[in-house]
């Protein structure tokens, strides 16, 4: 017997979202970020260097290296795609060529969010209550607006900005955790002749998820997928045939068995490759303070799934009579698995990433219930955030071109010094046009027109997409210098000269990596047989140089220093015998 269903929508209510509308959306928020600016500290460059050690082929394939070292790389697909980019697009910088896959893996992600939605909300038990004199909301327009307010509500997500914009493995999870999401949302709608692509599709999402360092995630996932459908069918089908003749739940057990046995291939390819290391990384341990790491982790879970967290919750209360049914349970399991991740294991926000598909398809499901004092307060507390971030922006990015107000020019100089602000029209412009956009879009949702399902979601979505669009053009140049090893490797290059071969000791691979691509320095690793005239040696690590390093060999030139960082700084040493004295460059006597 099918439960009563809480939503309560006419027809009038599901109205689409303007495609153009949403199309300029994804387009907002995709393409900035990824444009002018250099790789920055730390995921960001190193997986760079990665990259650009497999397309010179210094590096094997099957092993990711850099500097002819592992340092725990883990995931081969999105290291294959950054170097196939860099071969395939050799008149770009390689820095920006690596970029082009990351930005269709982050379009992937909303555009299987939006489908896997779309599917999901087509399900008969997430269908609106039916009126008694008709009105009530067709279902395939039902399924529309709230596969608009999927990706409105992942759009919004604050946690999505930064990590979504850069080229790591942690987008390449996310691109086919959202992948993996759609094919088990769109089983039971493919038509026949559709399976197979469906059965790739579910291929490629596990495969990938596996081979982006998250083969552990991948097999809870598949196998998670596996059991809703077993619960679907067997103890949901007999109601389902009779209110959706396009779902065909007799075929469902195939299904299963099919999404067991690619997860059993993927965990056997995973473990055979070594992707399969355990990392169980409990607060608390290693000798943090327990307290304090669950205060962390908490902070981050709210500000990170904002404001899809909310919205989730709600969906569960008021769905709570339909939790077995797979609009709510594949999103459900979707987005406990990262979150257990996030508590389980290092690198929380980049596990928690991985749970915002899902939780902005349990938020859409939210709106058809939502009172409209709940949604109006969602729109006024928005309206304040938003708007403040953006004055905020623009006050200081004035204050950097005129010094006016002088103390955010103040605050500006002393966090970020040896900062020089430049006036970029272009940057100007699409600010203010943006900001324009804001105004007019705040002015329509206060206007007096029919409602939306979706129309909860379009101030969060627009205000995200306007400071991340204005921190990526007025605060770029900022970010860039406050973010990036440019100025440290730079200053670095000045000193030793371009080209020239330097030995590192205790340097990070993502500092490494910017002093090859911003210094163009020829690296080596330290050896008790110098190679290199000069010696480059991470602060921290001074005291057991002594270790690897003849000391008597070097001479300490200098100390550089990250000027965005005071505690983060390299130790230049020179040697001191007078072949390398010949064949040095500036610093040569």
């Amino acid at each position: 017997m099918n439960k009563p269903s809480p939503a309560i929508i006419a027809q009038s209510a599901v109205r689409r979202l303007p495609r153009l509308a949403l199309w300029l959306f994804c387009l907002a928020y995709v393409l900035p970020g990824f444009f002018g600016r250099a790789p920055w500290k730390n995921d960001d460059i190193a997986a760079f260097g990665v990259m650009h050690d497999l397309a010179s082929n210094a590096s094997d394939w099957l092993a990711p290296q850099f500097l002819g070292t592992a340092n725990g790389f883990d995931a081969l697909v999105p290291y294959w795609l950054g170097a196939l980019a860099i071969k395939g697009l050799p008149f770009l910088d390689p820095a920006f060529a690596v970029r082009i896959p990351f930005i269709l893996l982050l379009a992937l992600s909303l555009l299987a969010t939006w489908y896997a939605t779309y599917h999901l909300a087509q399900s008969p038990q997430a269908q609106p209550v039916a009126f008694a004199f008709g009105g009530e909301a067709n279902p395939a327009d039902y399924a529309r607006a709230v596969a608009d307010a999927g990706v409105l509500a992942l759009i919004a997500s604050l946690g999505l900005a930064q990590l979504s914009h850069e080229t790591t493995p942690a987008l390449a999870q996310l691109g086919f955790t959202a992948l993996l999401f759609y094919a088990m949302a769109a089983r039971p709608y493919r038509r026949a002749n559709t399976v197979m692509g469906s059965s790739f599709v579910l291929l490629v999402g596990l495969t990938g998820l596996a081979l982006s360092g998250a083969p552990t995630l991948a097999v809870l996932l598949g196998l998670g997928g596996a059991l809703v459908e077993w619960t679907h069918a067997r103890w949901g089908s007999s109601s389902a045939k009779d209110t959706d003749k396009h779902t065909a739940q007799e075929g469902s057990m195939p299904w299963v068995l099919l999404i067991v046995g690619i997860t059993t291939f993927v965990a056997w390819l995973a473990f055979m490759l070594d992707l399969w290391r355990w990392r169980i990384h409990l607060p608390g341990t290693g000798g943090h303070n327990a307290l304090s790491d669950w205060r962390k982790l908490g902070r981050l879970l709210l500000w990170f799934t904002w404001p899809a967290w909310p919205l989730a919750l709600w969906t569960l209360w008021r769905w709570r009579r339909q939790l077995a049914s797979r609009h709510v349970a594949l999103p459900l399991w979707f987005a406990a698995m990262p979150l257990l991740a996030t508590l389980t294991t290092p690198g929380a926000d980049r596990s928690l990433l991985l749970s915002l598909p899902p939780l902005a398809t349990l938020a859409a499901f939210a709106l058809p219930t939502l009172k409209r004092s709940v949604a109006s307060l969602v729109d006024w507390f928005t309206l304040l955030f938003f708007t403040s971030c953006g004055i905020i922006i623009w006050v200081v990015w004035i204050a950097m071109q005129t010094g006016v107000p002088r103390q955010p020019a103040a605050n500006v100089a002393k966090l970020a010094p040896g900062f020089e602000p430049s006036f970029s029209w272009l940057a100007f412009l699409i600010a203010g046009a943006a900001t324009l956009a804001w105004a007019w879009l705040v002015k329509w949702r206060a206007g007096r027109h029919r409602a939306a399902v979706w129309k909860s979601l379009v101030l969060p979505a627009g205000g995200a997409t306007l400071c991340w669009l204005l921190l990526m053009t007025l605060w770029l140049p900022l970010l860039d210098h406050a973010r990036s090893y440019a100025p440290l490797s730079r200053e670095v290059a000045k000193l030793v000269g371009s080209n020239s071969c330097v030995e590192i000791y205790g340097v990070s691979t993502a500092q490494a990596a910017a002093l090859r691509y911003h210094g163009q320095l020829k690296l080596q690793r330290a050896t008790p047989r110098p190679v290199c005239p000069y010696l480059l040696v991470e602060a921290t690590f001074q005291s057991t140089l002594g270790g690897t390093v003849h000391l008597p060999d070097w001479v300490l030139v200098t100390t550089v220093r990250r000027p965005a960082d005071r505690n983060e700084n390299v130790l230049l040493y020179k040697r001191s015998d007078d072949k390398a004295n010949k064949s040095s460059g500036p610093l040569a006597p």
